[in-house]
């Protein structure tokens, strides 16, 4: 959630900053963000002359008994402090109207970009680098479903009959390579890049989507279960955001850094009729997500070893990847600034993005209440949050069976990966 006093003080350069995101009812929203803070703030001073007043009335009350006032007069006075006492209740009401209102709008307005982002299209976003090389083929590359089908890993018919559209089953092989890839990025994460795992809930409060920022905005692409009113996990991002809320973090916690596996469940509304072949865009996938708590002058610094830790993992899979920087209209909506990993899939033929790293600054500590003390009696601070998929499957299965399929129809194992599979290579049915 954006700071309301920063709106209020600077309200041009926040106009700027979310004009950069391209979307003019973000403009509208603001206005009335604005307008509606101008208005609660008179009522409030209304309100507090309301309350001098009465303080006053009440004073003289008592002054007037002790001097032995006539009880008319003091019945009077009683009178007047009755009839402000029965404003000050009546504009309360209208006060807290006016800040439920006022949140649900600053509920709608995403994080603003950084100025170090570049402004532009999501077609403008810009290629910082690549790592790997593309794989020269001397057959004609499968598209992993194909490949998928062969091998007997991957079951489409039977995800569609158990579940509908935009479901699979993963099968001997293939299911093993899911929970290899799965148990070999957290230890990767943990032993190596310093993060701590949590084993969080896959069903969570709605106050914790709000907290991340998926609520309200993305309410219709989030499963929910209205008798329990439980949300199940759209990504591991909603529980981590939300593991400190309402907390204030003593000095010397700072950095925290976690890493979670949860399946992750998305109606994927947005995406109807897109990318409908194969499991590149389910209803239902696995992810291990990266969540850092920082100190806010350190969330810059920060993100460049998010991605690195993203990075690793394409590196020691021995995917040809690329990192992408986000510009403004691409944005997540609780992002400042972000960057993609894609990795290749030469059977599809297209870089599939597997990871977005993502400085979301203050926005979602806001909204969840997350903050710490520099030092022992300072007052108390926002934090800034982190997160980024590291990675996110199955599209590093797709990039994977398609990489290193071979010419017989058999997908090879990486190295990394062989203690965890148990097996060197996939082959077909015999």
């Amino acid at each position: 959630m954006l700071d309301p006093q920063a709106i209020r003080e600077d309200t041009d350069r926040v106009r700027k900053a979310l004009a950069s995101r391209n979307d003019p009812s973000l403009l509208e929203l603001l206005d009335r963000v604005v307008k509606l803070d101008q208005d609660r703030r008179r009522l409030q001073t209304a309100q507090d002359e309301r309350r001098a007043r009465l303080n006053l009335l009440s004073r003289q009350i008592g002054e007037l008994i002790s001097k032995g006032t006539p009880a008319s007069d003091v019945e009077q006075r009683r009178q007047d402090a009755h009839g402000e006492s029965n404003l000050i209740q009546s504009a309360g009401k209208d006060l807290e109207r006016a800040d439920a209102e006022l949140r649900d709008l600053l509920l709608q307005l995403p994080n603003l970009p950084l100025v170090d982002v570049p402004p532009g299209l999501a077609s403008e976003n810009n290629v910082v680098r690549t790592g790997g090389e593309l794989r020269t083929f001397d057959f004609a590359p499968l598209p992993h479903w194909e490949l998928g089908e062969r091998l007997g890993i991957i079951d489409f018919q039977r995800g569609v009959k158990l579940s509908g559209s935009r479901f699979f089953v993963l099968k001997g092989a293939g299911a093993k390579l899911e929970r290899a890839l799965i148990s070999w990025m957290l230890d990767l994460h943990v032993q190596e890049h310093g993060y701590q795992e949590v084993y969080p809930p896959f069903l969570v409060k709605g106050e914790a989507l709000y907290g991340s920022g998926n609520l309200p905005k993305f309410g219709e692409n989030l499963y929910h279960d209205a008798e329990e009113d439980l949300w199940l996990v759209p990504t591991a991002e909603v529980p981590l955001t939300n593991m400190h809320r309402d907390e204030i973090l003593e000095p010397g916690t700072l950095p925290i850094s976690y890493v979670a596996y949860t399946p992750c469940f998305r109606r994927e509304k947005a995406a109807a009729g897109k990318d409908t072949r194969g499991i590149k865009r389910v209803h239902q996938f696995d992810k291990v997500e990266m969540y850092k708590f920082v100190e806010p002058e350190k969330s810059n610094e920060e993100l460049p070893r998010l991605v690195a830790d993203a990075e690793n993992v394409c590196q020691r899979l021995g995917l040809p990847y690329r990192v992408v920087e986000l510009c403004t209209e691409d944005l997540g909506f609780a992002s400042a600034k972000s960057f993609d990993l894609e990795v290749w899939a030469p059977g599809c033929g297209e870089w599939l993005e597997v990871s977005t790293c993502s400085n979301c600054t203050d926005f979602q500590a806001r909204r969840a209440n997350v903050r710490y003390r520099p030092s022992p009696r300072a007052r108390p601070e926002f934090v800034h949050t982190l997160n980024g998929s590291g990675l996110a499957l199955p599209r590093v299965v797709i990039a994977l069976l398609e990489s290193y399929q071979q010419q017989d129809g058999s997908v090879l194992i990486p190295k990394e990966l062989q203690e965890y599979t148990g097996f060197e290579v996939i082959k077909g049915p015999s």
